[in-house]
């Protein structure tokens, strides 16, 4: 059996992640032959780390090599679309982490943009971008992998089955994602990340519930279910009212979300072609750590798919230095009180399922089970929630 070859783009924590998760594949499956980013140094020090052979900061020479088969794209949002195009044409199929594009901005847009530039127009450059890359992937005829790790979790697997074993409708998804503020430096500014928390965290949201009704209708009726409509709402709720009374009184220092441009709160409904009804929100403004569920409502029954806030393992401490430096989950503010360590976190939220099902999408010739349709549709419909949520309408998808 042939090693896939991979090249990553990218060595900040995305990159990392996708590399302790490739570890976990049977040897001989894959191998990680090169590395670049955007300084020397840092591809240099990503590629000792991981015993990496090749490491440059020229994307070019990365495309170059025979030796690499697909591109591992994890990058700053505002390069993804650009990056797996030069990826697709050079005929290097592609792993590319969420959301597949947006718009970030283009000459003579006022600035900070995510203040300034019309939501209509940001709609039509992201959908642009979008359709840009599939066609790409189809002209070249490459796999694209569309890392939406919900889609792979344990807890929406588990859900389709009982879906399917129920015989009833999904009548309404609700899906949430909470947590105090991104990791990534690049998530306060419109330009850098294409929008705020609705496309760097709903778009976990709203792709598992996109994906849960198209499942349902292949089930079903033998076609998808698609999305027909969007309403929407967004808000900068830490430079609220609010929150600056609470800054006034002292009571406001565990949120790291700080946006130059961006929201940090969003809801919306999404209207399906079969009448049903998928609800979301999402925030940076969260405490307690990461939590991440979906709920289905049926005419038959309910299920509750919960990927983080998990009780298997619970523990009580005094004072944070009692469990010393072991992990207990992401965005957890304290370890003192009574907390939830999680298990295998990457495990039960998909990320590992997910790198094996690129594997053996590359490696068979097959599409993976999440791909380019579900990325598109993604910014479809992430973008008309904005447009919405600035013109306080429903928008027709």
């Amino acid at each position: 059996m042939k090693t896939i070859g991979i090249g990553m783009a990218g060595a900040r924590y995305g990159a990392h992640m996708h590399l302790a998760n490739y570890a976990l594949l049977p040897p001989g499956l894959v191998e990680i032959r090169g590395v670049c980013s955007s300084t020397q140094a840092s591809a240099g020090a990503f590629a000792a780390e991981a015993g990496i052979a090749f490491a440059t900061q020229d994307f070019q020479a990365l495309l170059a090599r025979p030796d690499i088969d697909a591109i591992d794209i994890c990058l700053p949002p505002s390069l993804h679309h650009a990056f797996a195009i030069r990826a697709a044409e050079a005929g290097k199929h592609i792993i590319m982490e969420k959301p597949l594009t947006g718009y970030f901005g283009e000459p003579g847009d006022p600035e900070p943009i995510g203040l300034h530039v019309p939501r209509e127009r940001m709609r039509a450059g992201a959908l642009r971008n979008a359709e840009a890359v599939r066609e790409a992937v189809i002209r070249n005829g490459v796999r694209f992998c569309y890392a939406e790790n919900w889609v792979y979790a344990p807890p929406i697997a588990k859900m389709r089955r009982l879906m399917a074993a129920s015989g009833g409708s999904v009548l309404e998804l609700c899906a949430q994602e909470h947590h105090s503020g991104s990791n990534s430096v690049f998530s306060r500014t419109w330009q850098a990340t294409g929008g705020g928390a609705l496309l760097r965290m709903g778009v976990h949201s709203v792709g598992a519930c996109l994906h849960l009704k198209q499942w349902e209708g292949q089930v079903r009726l033998g076609r998808s279910i698609r999305p027909v409509s969007v309403l929407a709402d967004t808000a900068d709720l830490v430079h609220s009212d609010a929150a600056e009374r609470a800054r006034r009184a002292g009571a406001n220092r565990w949120i790291s979300s700080d946006p130059v441009d961006v929201e940090n709160w969003a809801n919306l409904v999404i209207r399906f072609d079969d009448g049903s009804r998928a609800t979301i929100t999402v925030s940076d403004t969260g405490l307690g750590g990461l939590d991440t569920r979906v709920t289905a409502l049926m005419t038959d029954g309910v299920i509750k798919a919960n990927m983080t806030a998990n009780d298997a393992i619970e523990t009580y401490a005094p004072e944070p230095s009692v469990f010393g430096n072991e992990y207990f989950t992401e965005k957890l503010e304290t370890r003192a009180g009574w907390n939830r360590p999680s298990c295998d976190e990457d495990w039960f939220r998909g990320f590992a399922q997910e790198m094996a099902d690129f594997a053996g999408a590359i490696r068979d010739g097959r599409e993976p089970f999440a791909g380019i349709d579900l990325a598109v549709e993604c910014v479809k419909v992430i973008y008309g929630a904005y447009l919405s949520a600035e013109e306080g309408r429903r928008v027709e998808l």
